[in-house]
């Protein structure tokens, strides 16, 4: 199943309450129950005015459809070709 990274705008991100990141949170959840197992979220980055997030999904539109029924942007979505860390430099 393809991996995505989403970069979501969202001015004054970082200075988001605790509270109002487990509503987004929850929020999140709440869409993704409605759209079924193909769709996974593995994790987020809060960094400034943005989100930084890390799907799991069949295709770039249900991603899509999450963000619209959550009610928060999707403004960049780009499939992940590949993951590396440190270890890769090991021979």
């Amino acid at each position: 199943m393809p991996k995505y990274l989403i970069e979501r705008n969202i001015p004054g991100a970082a200075k988001l309450t605790p509270e109002q990141l487990t509503a987004i949170s929850q929020k999140s959840c709440s869409v993704l129950r409605s759209l079924g197992p193909e769709i996974q979220w593995v994790q987020s980055f809060v960094a400034g005015d943005k989100i930084y997030c890390i799907y799991i999904a069949p295709s770039e539109d249900l991603i899509r459809k999450h963000a619209a029924e959550g009610g928060f942007p999707a403004n960049v979505i780009a499939p992940i070709a590949t993951i590396i860390d440190p270890t890769t430099a090991e021979t």
